[in-house]
């Protein structure tokens, strides 16, 4: 039997500077695109790629590598995130990922 994950988002944002992509359904990309007030086509073109495995679309990286939604702030489309950052981690997550998240093992939200 496998231990249950524990985890509290700190929304401290690691999870956005890992690498790998953002992969969007096409509710995500209606959604962020209506909640940043821009049509599906240029949110597309603004904010998208071809995922690796040419399956479907990704949010693009900021020049850091972080996310592009990644502001100083925290997700600038946090009421909307995609539905895979919702997911983490407990629908997905990679091994050690506990490691560089500062919300493993938290049970409340502590600042």
């Amino acid at each position: 039997m496998t231990e249950p994950i524990i985890h509290t988002c700190q929304r401290c944002g690691a999870c956005c500077r890992w690498e790998g992509d953002v992969c969007l359904t096409d509710a995500d990309i209606t959604a962020i695109a209506a909640f940043l007030h821009m049509s599906e086509e240029d949110f597309i073109n603004d904010y998208c790629h071809l995922q690796r495995n040419r399956k479907g679309l990704s949010l693009i990286d900021a020049e850091d590598g972080a996310c592009i939604m990644l502001c100083e702030n925290g997700c600038r489309i946090q009421p909307v995130k995609p539905q895979q950052c919702i997911d983490f981690p407990y629908k997905w997550n990679f091994p050690g990922w506990e490691n560089r998240c500062p919300g493993a093992g938290k049970t409340s939200y502590e600042p």
